[in-house]
């Protein structure tokens, strides 16, 4: 991708090429002080040599970065555990898709709160942001221990949890952007697997607690685990560059006028339609098919694991190769064994179905965001990520509940299968558009 040098008062300067004569550069800049962003266009000023990539302190924030992906979206993975255990027990008079709107809920605003915090970010703010959700987090943990009701549920684990996991993880992540550049995909991926240990431990922790304490302190004992993880994370997360004063207020709305940005955008939103329906069905799945409870609630931990294996194997290849090199073509794996989830009728096959689709899945999520960091100025990284969260949210939100819908009607899960891995397909073609649109062809690093 060709770089392109502005003038020196803007980065991504869009405005038409001004035609006249020698004082027309200082002419523009001075009417023109509104930096505005080209997510298309990769700035000169964030070179590779200004990034530590590597440090004490930049090691230290990858860190803190990691137990605040264990503690946010990694705590959200192990949603399918919680879906299985309130069907079978204090729901159970509450039907599967009302039940999976908890969840979907806390999906989706593990990304919805990007717009603001994203924003709140590039104009410097951090340590209030995480101390602020953490304090929420697990005081709706311990709550979660008092729940009897669906609604309770729905306040306190889908809003109050999901809210709170949005607030720490946008601008944990984004953060990272200001230490690492060319080892960028490598720090996304070891983040990754922060989310994929999360995901793997609350699952047989709960599973295994809830039978010796009981529910309620089974959740008080999740809370002090995150008490030590997300004070970690607020201890060891720290800005490096200064914040930038970009005008806009909440939004950028310039960036939309990239076809590239958009078009990612919508293929996020695909995706998300149905990338979580395996890992908040397998569980309950596999029940149906008459493989013991005991043993169906490892497979959300299994698909977890396996995903912190290709989460950090993708960051490498990225580095290597380019984000949606990597990203597509297991994106792309994870439709199809979306498609053969439904078909696998014994606990062979279902565990070969967690390990590769977690593997397949966790590339796509892990990556997720390096194509947003790369399409712009970082500057403007945490407003350009969350109106891309944000509209991924959605997506987030809508999937399991129409997986839950689609089950309830048809009575299986191969009608739900079919829904899932064709959505994930539709945002795998999208972004094969996108990527097209970056590189002016089908060969190229992106």
């Amino acid at each position: 991708m060709s770089e392109q040098v502005s003038p020196p008062c803007a980065s991504f300067y869009t405005e038409p090429e001004v035609k006249a004569g020698p004082e027309s550069a200082l002419d523009v800049c001075k009417e023109k002080t509104v930096i505005s962003i080209q997510p298309t266009e990769i700035n000169l000023s964030d070179t590779d040599d200004s990034f530590p990539d590597g440090g004490l302190r930049a090691w230290l924030v990858l860190g803190g970065v990691m137990c605040i992906t264990f503690s946010t979206f990694g705590y959200v993975n192990a949603w399918g555990v919680f879906q299985a255990y309130y069907q079978d027990t204090i729901l159970k008079n509450t039907s599967p898709s009302s039940i999976a709107w908890i969840g979907s809920i806390q999906y989706s605003l593990v990304f919805f709160p990007g717009l603001i915090t994203g924003r709140l970010f590039d104009l410097g703010y951090l340590k209030s942001l995480l101390s602020s959700a953490s304090a929420i987090l697990v005081l709706a943990t311990f709550l979660i221990a008092q729940c009897t009701q669906y609604w309770h549920f729905l306040l306190c684990q889908g809003f109050a949890i999901g809210l709170a996991s949005g607030v720490a993880f946008g601008p944990a992540t984004a953060v990272l952007a200001h230490w690492f550049k060319r080892r960028r995909g490598l720090a996304l991926g070891l983040i990754a697997v922060g989310s994929s240990i999360g995901g793997t431990v609350f699952p047989i922790a709960a599973r295994r607690l809830i039978v010796l304490v009981g529910f309620q302190w089974t959740m008080r004992i999740i809370g002090f685990i995150l008490l030590i993880t997300l004070g970690i994370g607020c201890l060891t997360l720290q800005r490096r560059l200064p914040p930038v004063n970009v005008a806009g207020g909440l939004l950028n709305l310039r960036a939309f006028r990239s076809a590239t940005y958009s078009i990612y955008c919508a293929s996020a939103f695909c995706v998300f339609l149905g990338i979580y329906t395996v890992l908040t069905y397998i569980d309950v799945s596999a029940t149906h098919m008459g493989i013991s409870p005991d043993f169906s609630f490892y497979l959300v931990a299994i698909v977890n694991a396996s995903s912190g294996l290709g989460r950090f194997i993708s960051g490498i290849v990225a580095d290597m190769y380019g984000p949606m090199n990597a990203m597509i073509p297991m994106t792309a794996f994870a439709a199809v064994l979306t498609f053969a989830w439904p078909f696998a009728q014994n606990m062979r096959a279902l565990i070969v179905v967690a390990v590769l689709y977690g593997f397949s899945s966790g590339t796509y999520t892990s990556l997720l965001q390096k194509p947003i960091m790369e399409l712009g100025d970082t500057g403007d990284v945490g407003r350009r990520i969350g109106m891309f969260q944000t509209i991924l949210a959605v997506g987030a939100l809508s999937g399991p509940p129409i997986s839950g819908a689609i089950n309830s009607a048809t009575g299986d899960f191969q009608a739900t299968g079919y829904y899932a891995g064709s959505v994930i397909l539709v945002g795998v073609g999208l972004m094969c558009i996108s990527r097209h649109l970056v590189l002016r062809g089908f060969w190229g690093q992106f």
